[in-house]
């Protein structure tokens, strides 16, 4: 019976019960196969492994998963056909478990390397034996360690190309790898960029950044073969380089390790490690170089990844938005859009201006849901939808509420917040309607910025799916002079700080900045460069109406005058005196201010929302002065002859007292009250 029963044991499970697991690594494609034994030894289920070395960096530090590299890397470029090695994989429970690796080097007929088939086993029970280990090779081992973990926690905040650079070549690079001169090198199609020089004599080297990847240079060679070199006399470098002698001569440096940068078999780069004063590397000192090597090249194929990725999110993202930002009359018009920090995050925001009917022009900023190629098709299509909704001439709330259900009724479950507006620029009449979207800032031809709270209803899409498609319009007036910012979030919010804090910072920014529209957007997008990189999408738009100040023969001022605001009726009053002051028509000063403060308090009390208040000189022989005050209201005032007890009535005959003619015009969806006041004789 115990005959049969250890006749049924295969091989596998005899390793399994003595916690030692199998694997097979692919060099050429990169993969590292294990058994389910090999996997327990990990810690690893194994539906938690793709076959990636990488991988397995859940349970290996870095620094220790470098360093398994080293061993690798070193026995393969000294021709041994097997190599081994201890390492700690930290488990589940947080306990470090003492590993022990052993792998054979299969090689093909021209003695390439191809796979490493080995074992990988539970070495727990080796610290005894790891004790006898000499103080001089654990004090190598501790020491390569320490490197390599400075090297990996150095390199694991390094997010592009450039990042990586920063920290090879920035403070304290060179020490960290303890070298005198640094060169990297970036595998571009056939040829090898020198792409980072560090050290006080490898500006020699200036003239040799882009050269063909082949064996004519000892880093170029390293990247070509795979094989590192390492040299101990650089001027004995020129009999095998030719190319390299008239540059050797200059150099003020005796070794140099030149070292492939391989990350799943294929060579992303080559890293030149540059002494002075040595004459030997040690067997330690090329396994460190190598680690070091292993731990860039990661960090380098990351970079390249994220920035690969990066380039084709925002290739898609542009492709998608308005290709150039069409020109109006009486308006400047700016936008920016900023892609998310995080890799292939294609998002969803978007802006868009839009010719109008009757020379009106729509905006609109918008976030669809979500940060994928999903959210971006979405997105494409919302935008030409609400752009052919809008171009059609519909109102605001027809336009938003249409857009909503064509939005339900695609094939996605994203919903979408925006705001849109329509702008009249003879006017400055804006219609603005909010989808659960941020509200827009007024920058104020005076510096003052507000946030106007604009009506709106439910993001676009959820909005029909719960059957509440109102959207009401809330009107402004956009003064010449003044802006109109619309944005998505991504400007005002960020990780780990409040949005109302956002909000107030870019008030103040815009309330500090310039008064040009692409000005203004562009010193909000220096803002966004500022916090980069940044978890959300950026789209940006500034309209500003151009400003209107008449001519030297005929100046003009505006003042808007808000119901909400009690010093507008001082402030206005104000500025009219000192305009009339400044243009020489001191002597109708009193006249103006009395008319301008009637027209101002029935305009208050007789409409709803605020007043367009103009002042400007009328060109001709004689010197005139024209009062404009323009409201919402259709109704026209009317003079009456209140009794004596009345309260009110006397406004418009106050105004027939002191102006010289006045009268009443429409104007749009309103009217415009006029009076004209002329300079008398010998008024100064």
């Amino acid at each position: 019976m115990a005959g049969r029963r250890r006749a049924e044991i295969g091989l596998g499970e005899r390793l399994a019960l003595n916690r030692v697991g199998t694997f097979e690594w692919d060099l050429s494609e990169g993969t590292f196969q294990l058994d389910a034994a090999g996997l327990a030894v990990y810690d690893i289920g194994p539906d938690e492994y793709d076959g990636r070395p990488e991988s397995l960096l859940s349970r290996v530090a870095p620094e220790e998963g470098a360093r398994m590299g080293a061993a690798a890397m070193s026995a393969i470029h000294a021709g041994r056909s097997s190599y081994g090695a201890y390492f700690r994989v930290r488990r589940r429970d947080g306990r470090e478990q003492w590993t022990h690796l052993r792998g054979r080097i299969l090689r093909d007929e021209d003695g390439t390397p191809r796979h490493v088939v080995g074992i990988v086993r539970d070495a727990d029970q080796d610290r005894a034996q790891l004790a006898m280990t000499s103080p001089a090779q654990l004090a190598g081992w501790q020491r390569m360690t320490t490197v390599l973990q400075s090297t990996a926690d150095a390199l694991s905040r390094a997010v592009t190309v450039a990042d990586v650079i920063a920290v090879l070549t920035g403070e304290g690079g060179l020490e960290l790898f303890g070298a005198d001169g640094l060169i990297l090198g970036l595998v571009e199609g056939d040829a090898l960029q020198l792409i980072a020089l560090a050290g006080e004599s490898t500006s020699e080297l200036d003239e040799l950044k882009l050269r063909r990847l082949d064996e004519s240079l000892p880093l170029a060679e390293a990247v070509f073969t795979q094989r590192p070199r390492f040299v101990t006399s650089l001027r004995e470098l020129a009999d095998t380089f030719p190319r390299l002698g008239p540059y050797l001569k200059r150099l003020e440096l005796d070794a140099a390790a030149f070292l492939p940068l391989v990350a799943q078999a294929r060579s992303v780069g080559g890293l030149a490690l540059l002494y002075r004063a040595r004459e030997e590397f040690t067997a330690e000192d090329r396994d460190l170089c190598l680690g070091l090597a292993g731990i860039v090249a990661q960090s380098l194929q990351r970079a390249i990844l994220f920035d690969g990725e990066r380039d084709f999110a925002t290739g898609l993202q542009s492709t998608m938005l308005p290709q150039h930002i069409p020109k109006f009359p009486g308006v400047e018009i700016a936008a920016r859009y900023h892609a998310a920090g995080s890799g292939r995050q294609v998002g969803g925001d978007w802006y868009d201006v839009i010719p109008l009917p009757r020379r009106r022009i729509g905006i609109v900023v918008g976030d669809v849901e979500g940060h994928d190629t999903q959210a971006a098709a979405a997105m494409g299509q919302l935008r030409i939808a609400l752009r052919a909704f809008a171009g059609e001439g519909h109102p605001p709330s027809t336009v938003i509420a249409r857009a909503s259900r064509f939005l339900a009724e695609l094939d996605t479950d994203r919903f979408a917040t925006c705001t849109y507006a329509q702008v009249d620029p003879a006017t400055g009449d804006v219609r603005a309607i909010r989808a659960g979207h941020m509200e827009p800032v007024l920058r104020h031809t005076d510096g003052r910025v507000s946030t106007p709270p604009v009506r709106g209803g439910l993001p676009l899409g959820l909005a029909t799916e719960l059957e509440q498609e109102e959207y009401p319009e809330t009107r402004l007036d956009l003064l010449p002079g003044e802006a109109i910012v619309l944005f998505t979030d991504g400007l005002v919010e960020h990780p780990g700080h409040d949005i109302a804090a956002g909000v107030k910072a870019l008030t103040e920014a815009v309330r500090n900045g310039p008064v040009q529209a692409r000005a203004i957007a562009e010193h909000l997008s220096e803002r966004v460069s500022q916090i980069r990189p940044t978890a959300d999408d950026v789209a940006l738009l500034v309209l500003r109406r151009d400003l209107d100040p008449g001519t030297p023969l005929a100046p003009r001022i505006h003042q808007y005058l808000h119901p909400a605001d009690p010093q507008g009726l001082a402030e206005t009053r104000t500025a009219l005196r000192r305009a009339l002051e400044d243009w020489g028509f001191g002597a109708v000063a009193d006249d103006v201010e009395v008319a301008a403060g009637e027209l101002m308090v029935n305009a208050l009390l007789h409409t709803e929302g605020g007043a367009v208040i103009t002042l400007e000189v009328l060109p001709g022989p004689a010197r005139r002065v024209r009062l404009w005050a323009k409201d919402r209201s259709s109704v026209f005032p009317r003079r009456r002859t209140p009794g004596e007890a009345a309260t009110s009535g006397r406004g418009l005959l106050l105004v027939d007292a002191v102006a010289d003619s006045w009268g009443v015009e429409p104007r749009g969806e309103g009217k415009a009250v006029w009076c004209e006041f002329t300079e008398p004789p010998g008024g100064t």
